[in-house]
């Protein structure tokens, strides 16, 4: 079972559980943040885009400190499959689930625009229905979207793999012209050293259906579900 998490503000908490639920037949459910445990047969915690706790102080800031976090990370460390999502990559970095941190965009505006990203590795829970090289169309809806990590600390990402998403033109192209945000290395995703925990600024959850932009957020969607498929057989 897929548990949705509901942080006081959260927008796409919705959203996710439809591309889920009704696009993927996955069971999922939605999981208040003042509970202290996550569901009972909790397979996977996706974190949603939105303004939790209206992002005050900074984004994601507050939601670390929600009771359910805590059960989060217990299950993050036991191997668990987290997956954050725009406010959801924030909150994760603010918890220390994943290095770095999201700050405001270089040109301080907020974005809203379907982009380009380039599949870095196809051999993840979260990409395994797509190949390295692959580009993606997928939404960002975002003012404080741009990932910075240190130069130490980005060549680290680089040498184990870490980083699962890039910003490209359709081609595949990277460079600073398609990087929409100022993140560092064109950074769209990243995951943690274990490869078990996720985070991503662009909506997979905004991209399962063809008549409203297309349909390459089944590809990362899609990946987590055929993962905890195969490991419940």
């Amino acid at each position: 079972m897929f548990s949705v998490i509901q942080f006081p503000g959260s927008n796409d908490d919705r959203d996710m559980r439809f591309a889920m639920k009704s696009i993927l037949g996955a069971e999922t459910n939605l999981t208040w943040h003042k509970d202290p445990e996550l569901p009972a047969g909790t397979t996977a915690v996706l974190c949603p885009g939105g303004f939790s706790y209206g992002d005050y102080l900074r984004c994601g800031a507050m939601a670390q400190y929600s009771p359910i976090m805590a059960a989060v990370k217990r299950f993050a460390d036991a191997g668990g499959p987290v997956v954050g999502v725009c406010n959801g990559f924030q909150v994760l970095c603010e918890s220390g689930l994943l290095p770095g941190a999201l700050v405001r965009n270089h040109h301080l505006h907020f974005v809203c625009d379907f982009v380009s990203l380039r599949v870095e590795r196809g051999d993840t829970l979260f990409t395994s229905r797509a190949r390295a090289g692959q580009v993606l169309r997928i939404p960002i809806k975002h003012g404080e979207g741009a990932y910075f990590a240190t130069p130490e600390q980005l060549a680290e990402l680089e040498e184990r793999g870490q980083i699962f998403l890039r910003y490209s033109d359709e081609n595949g192209q990277v460079s600073e012209a398609v990087n929409p945000n100022g993140s560092v290395g064109n950074v769209a995703g990243v995951m943690n050293e274990r490869g078990n925990v996720f985070g991503l600024m662009p909506h997979p959850e905004h991209a399962v259906e063809a008549m409203i932009g297309g349909t390459d957020g089944l590809v990362l969607l899609g990946s987590l579900v055929d993962a905890l498929a195969v490991g419940s057989r």
